[in-house]
């Protein structure tokens, strides 16, 4: 372990609202050591937007962590020549370019048939009903697994998150998640038998254009899938929420001064779907007269960096007027989230636009209640008073 200052936390209160800890720790000890998380946490800005650039150092390979034993070696978990040779090959499927020309008409498409079947129902829970299926029938998209249904790519999905965040290392999340990664790999052997495979840009398609091994393609799609379907979901039924809870914002929306990218990008700073990211100490190293030691574990904290006082005024209240250049919710080095544009595009073009405008009427029946801290969203969003 490192010689970082130990502090320890209660898991339970941490799950349910990491934020006054994080505070704490961004106060008292910003680089603070935390046995129940047998990790170094960096909870300040400054440090993880420097830090995440030195991947000599704070290294994303990490052949003993969870995501490497459960999912396989995907490009996450690579640095120099290796992931940028990944990224380059998963780029026809995420550019701009081809989000704005190929995506973009599917996701609406989708999305307006989920529309559609909710009807003219009179209450709607959010998450299971609607930001759910969005995000999944997105997902099928973008990996060409296109024989999932909805629920078993949101079921995939949970299930390799629980595995990889299982640091009390509980057996029956770890079987569960092998039982997920086991459905991938099938499906995945299925599609590559459809004649029709490479009509359309895919994670499958680009990746097996690009000649990368069978391994390598079957990790990086479980990897996009882990994180791809959770934090759309969440941001979508968040975002919606939010706005709902904050009217006079949502009015600004709907009056043209503000944009639903500003309302997506500004929850994504305040709630942060993706609330951490780990990396592994590659040789020994002090900072910040902390001194770490080779194959230690520190988790970036990109939920406490979104927070900081000294980046962001106000931290913890919701304001789509805010200047969110300095956010780092899709990450600060080359580990950017690749599926940035993709996020952007499904959210703020298409689910906020199509869910407001068909049901311009809608309020919350309930408090919002948030969970998470790894991985952060609501629990349930129950909407009610329908008025098309």
């Amino acid at each position: 372990m490192s010689s970082a200052d130990v502090h320890d936390i209660d898991l339970k209160a941490f799950k349910n609202d990491p934020y006054p800890i994080l505070k704490y720790f961004r106060k008292n000890s910003p680089i603070a050591y935390v046995p129940q998380l047998n990790a170094t946490l960096f909870s300040k800005h400054q440090d993880i937007f420097i830090c995440e650039k030195n991947v000599e150092i704070f290294s994303s390979v990490q052949p003993d962590g969870l995501m490497t034993k459960l999912m396989g070696q995907n490009m996450m978990r690579k640095d120099g020549d290796a992931h940028i040779t990944e990224r380059k090959a998963i780029f026809p499927t995420v550019s701009p370019k081809t989000v704005k020309n190929f995506w973009k008409n599917q996701f609406v498409e989708k999305t307006n048939k989920i529309i559609k079947n909710i009807g003219k129902k009179r209450e709607l829970e959010l998450v299971s009903e609607f930001s759910t299926q969005v995000s999944a029938e997105a997902l099928k998209l973008i990996t060409g697994l296109s024989g999932m249904t909805w629920m078993e790519m949101d079921w995939v999905s949970q299930g390799m998150i629980d595995g990889c965040s299982n640091y009390m290392r509980d057996p029956a999340v770890a079987k569960n998640c092998d039982d997920c990664t086991r459905s991938i790999d099938l499906h995945i052997d299925a599609q590559l038998k459809d004649p029709n495979l490479h009509d359309n840009p895919s994670l499958l398609s680009s990746q097996l254009d690009a000649g990368l091994s069978m391994e390598t393609i079957k990790a990086n799609i479980k990897l996009a899938i882990s994180g791809g379907q959770n934090e759309p979901r969440d941001a979508i039924a968040g975002t919606i929420g939010t706005l709902l809870n904050n009217d006079s914002q949502l009015k600004m929306i709907k009056s043209g001064s503000k944009s639903w990218l500003q309302a997506f990008e500004e929850y994504a700073r305040w709630m942060s779907p993706i609330g951490m990211s780990p990396r592994r100490i590659a040789k020994d190293f002090n900072y910040r007269e902390v001194h770490f030691y080779k194959n230690d574990m520190i988790f970036f904290m990109f939920g406490s960096a979104n927070r900081d006082e000294e980046i962001f005024q106000n931290p913890d209240h919701f304001d789509i007027s805010r200047d969110n250049r300095s956010s780092i919710s899709f990450g600060a080095g080359p580990h950017f989230c690749a599926g940035a544009w993709i996020s952007k595009t499904l959210i703020a073009e298409v689910a906020l636009p199509l869910f407001f405008s068909n049901f311009p009427n809608v309020q919350l029946k309930k408090t919002l209640e948030f969970d998470g801290w790894a991985f952060r969203g609501p629990k349930k969003v129950i909407l009610e008073n329908w008025d098309k």
